[in-house]
């Protein structure tokens, strides 16, 4: 029997890529393509992409890999999709977009979220959805959208995620799975349906959204024009676009609640995956699903890779390497710049979820330099996990192994040192270079019959960094002090 090999399509938040893996998830050498895009933003908060620029960008990058397709005289078993988590756009009885599409990023809807609240009780709603009413979900963005854009909120026929516009557009049909749709904020964690208490507060309703009973379909027949385009990728299942996280949970072998997660891109997460008739959705985490029988439990960051990139971009380090950072980096004592850092920049997700938060230093002096500013905020980054993993081990119990995976982490080996003593425990990097592209590829052989389960193909992963016990106090202390800032800015006023 031939083994299979499975076409990975992954939109991020920053590029699109396809990927090809064989039958043990091993990533193809050779196939594939990545297009960087970057979104738009505007002053007053909004993070927003075209719809149709990131459906141009996806087709150039099947196109390219069908090419190499048929040069090497290989026939793909299935497509395999995961895109980014989170968001939202409108289409028109004629499928064409009328509103962008509003990322996860985005803030405008803060306001919107406040006036929400005081229709439906929040606390109750994230304990059925498993998400705040936070600008990161859907019910504040369609919300602030209907105050906002009324025309245009008006012409929306169907609202629906990036990856259901793409099969739309690609194959005819706006397939939807669970898992992206379990991370919306209208989702019922606990009845795998739409949540009636707010969809009944928002100016929609359910014919507007993907239908329950039809989702996880994969769909096999390509029209034209893309059938001639790509026959190769025709008559084989295209299965619905699965969220990043949950993929990226999968691909590093994150797949029962000891083992987390620790992904930390332009942004950052922790998670865990719980097979599980029930779960508790503990305050200041979020839930969502892999799929109908998997849930994925954590927090996220909004402020991860990007702070490192912020300080290297703004700060005064003239020419110097990476290498030479991270040498200047390690020489730092952990707390001895005597600096508190907040590191919100782009607002708070877990564990506060204070959208209007903006990020702190306190403590410098006239010897502060770049270098203690940066170490101090990497340290405040690896605090900001310490917050989720302490709420996570209470749930599920301390993990066996913490796996990381994303390249603003795995790129900085001081960095990955702050992360372990900071959580007091040994962090092992993922050596897969894409693991959530290779998380939805192993989802669709799990759901070819390839593979009995999901578990059944470790990942290749390194040396664990160990944390160092005498750093322990410290970090404790650290953590103490970002905080009583904390609580000193955004909850005493």
């Amino acid at each position: 029997m031939t083994e299979p090999l499975i076409v990975s399509l992954d939109v991020g938040t920053s590029s699109v890529r396809t990927l090809l893996f064989d039958g043990r998830a091993r990533e193809v050498e050779g196939f594939g393509k990545q297009i960087p895009y970057q979104v738009r933003t505007t002053p007053d908060g909004g993070v927003e992409v075209d719809a149709d620029e990131l459906l141009r960008l996806a087709a150039e990058c099947l196109s390219e890999i069908h090419r190499q397709l048929v040069d090497a005289n290989l026939q793909p078993s299935a497509v395999a999709s995961c895109t980014f988590w989170h968001n939202v756009l409108g289409v028109d009885v004629d499928g064409s977009p009328v509103t962008p599409v509003i990322h996860l990023f985005d803030t405008r809807s803060a306001d919107a979220c406040r006036r929400l609240a005081e229709k439906i009780d929040a606390r109750e709603l994230r304990a059925r959805t498993g998400c705040m009413l936070h600008p990161s979900y859907l019910p504040g963005k369609l919300q602030w959208l209907s105050e906002t854009n009324i025309d245009r909120f008006l012409a929306a026929r169907r609202w629906m995620s990036i990856g259901e516009y793409l099969f739309l557009k690609l194959l005819g049909n706006a397939s939807a799975s669970t898992s992206m749709v379990s991370g919306s904020g209208l989702w019922n964690q606990h009845l795998n349906d739409y949540d009636d208490g707010i969809v009944n507060v928002l100016p929609i309703d359910r014919a507007q959204l993907a239908r329950p009973k039809e989702m996880d379909q994969p769909l096999t027949s390509l029209p034209e024009p893309y059938r001639s385009q790509w026959p190769r990728l025709h008559s084989i299942p295209w299965y619905p676009a699965l969220g990043d996280g949950a993929c990226n949970n999968v691909g590093s072998g994150c797949i029962t609640p000891d083992r987390f997660a620790l992904m930390v891109g332009t942004s950052g997460a922790m998670r865990a995956v719980v097979e599980a008739n029930e779960i508790e959705i503990p305050e200041g985490l979020w839930c969502y699903r892999v799929d109908r029988r998997r849930y994925v439990l954590g927090g996220a960051l909004s402020n991860g890779g990007e702070v490192f990139a912020w300080m290297k971009r703004t700060l005064a380090f003239g020419a110097a390497s990476n290498d030479e950072i991270e040498k200047q980096l390690a020489a730092i004592a952990p707390g001895s710049h005597g600096l508190t850092v907040l590191p919100l920049f782009a607002g708070e997700r877990s564990m506060g979820w204070r959208a209007d938060a903006r990020a702190a230093i306190t403590g410098m002096g006239l010897t502060t330099g770049p270098i203690e500013i940066l170490r101090a905020s990497l340290e405040s980054v690896a605090l900001r996990f310490r917050n989720i993993y302490d709420v996570m081990s209470r749930v599920l119990g301390a993990p066996k192994e913490v796996v990381a995976s994303g390249g603003a982490l795995l790129h900085s080996p001081a960095w990955t040192q702050m992360m372990a003593d900071a959580l007091g425990h040994p962090v092992i990097p993922c050596l897969e270079k894409e693991a959530s592209g290779r998380g939805a590829a192993i989802v669709a052989l799990e759901r070819l019959g390839a593979i009995r389960h999901i578990g059944d193909l470790p990942p290749e992963t390194g040396a664990a960094v160990m944390p160092v016990a005498a750093n322990r106090p410290v970090y404790d202390d650290l953590l103490g002090k970002q905080r009583r800032l904390y609580t000193k800015l955004f909850e005493e006023n």
